[in-house]
């Protein structure tokens, strides 16, 4: 046990330098709401949910995921971040029998309080920026080692430039595989946002306006999943591009321990984020059919953030 610790703490520490090396190279790129995440439990374990069964939030991590749902599930997550900054999530995910599953995702993030001002310099009013993404997943299991999906997104962002308003709309894909899904060392390859991006059209906005196309980076992930004595593990490692330069390397990691059945204590980092949290299973309706998960980040330099979910299946 004290072996497996030493080089266990000898990899946190090396991902951590290197997450640390290369999140500043595409964090601040298009899209970047749709890569911190959605439940309170993955963000307690880094995002690192390539290869994970997420509570209700499936699809988001990876759609083949969808196809594997034995209940109909429902979630919503609520962020409360510093700077002005709102992060909100709900989906709702089924089983088609006999081998597939479907879902319907939101995800919806923006910053309010923004000072208005006008070309002189004088206060105008407040503004708030807002970006929606609406998933639409499917997923098929192929053989029983074999499970693929897919998301279809709509895209939307709206700039406030005082009395005007600023839109920029597009779609996006998502691919996902998982590789022998029944087995405790699952291996899971997801491909996000493949050709997303928002088209914007500036020609109301400015007299020399243009129309113009904001792609998203790509993100190809490898992640698996593993227990060891009472410890869960999590882990996946991304390469990002812009399908012309390599923009970085993402690893994530992280770990859930369950005790009393119910409980559960969980830490994890990725996405240039350090995390802890909780959670708990109880019945609502059915045995042990809700979850109520919390997660508590460190971000630098922007400070703290909380993350609350509830789940229930149905």
């Amino acid at each position: 046990m004290k072996q497996f610790s030493f080089k266990y703490i000898i990899l946190l520490v090396s991902s951590l330098m290197i997450t640390g090396a290369f999140a500043g190279d595409y964090a601040g790129l298009s899209g970047s709401f749709l890569r911190m995440g959605t439940s309170a439990r993955s963000i307690a374990m880094g995002s690192a949910f390539t290869a994970e069964q997420d509570y209700g939030f499936v699809a988001y991590h990876n759609p083949a995921g969808v196809a594997l749902l034995d209940k109909r599930q429902f979630s919503f997550t609520y962020q409360g971040l510093s700077l002005d900054r709102k992060f909100n999530a709900a989906n709702v995910a089924l089983r088609l029998p006999p081998t597939g599953g479907i879902g319907l995702a939101w995800i919806g993030t923006g910053v309010a309080n923004i000072d208005g001002r006008s070309a002189s310099g004088e206060k105008t009013g407040s503004l708030e920026t807002g970006e929606d993404a609406f998933l639409f997943s499917f997923a098929q299991r192929i053989q029983s080692w074999l499970a693929v999906g897919i998301n279809v997104k709509i895209l939307y962002q709206q700039l406030p430039i005082n009395s005007d308003k600023l839109a920029g709309k597009g779609t996006g894909v998502d691919l996902g595989i998982i590789l022998y899904p029944d087995s405790p060392w699952k291996v899971a390859l997801m491909i996000q946002d493949l050709n997303s991006s928002y088209q914007w059209n500036t020609g109301k906005i400015f007299d020399r306006g243009r129309v113009y196309k904001e792609s998203f980076p790509t993100l190809y992930r490898l992640g698996s999943t593993f227990t060891y004595q009472d410890f869960y593990f999590t882990g996946d490692l991304g390469y990002i591009t812009d399908h012309k330069n390599t923009l970085g390397v993402s690893v994530r990691a992280g770990v859930e321990y369950q005790f009393r059945d119910a409980y559960f204590l969980r830490a994890g980092f990725g996405n240039g984020r350090i995390s802890g949290g909780g959670g708990m299973t109880y019945s609502l309706l059915h045995p042990d059919d809700s979850h109520l998960d919390y997660a508590f980040v460190i971000e630098i330099p922007a400070g703290f953030a909380h993350v609350v979910t509830y789940s229930i299946e149905f």
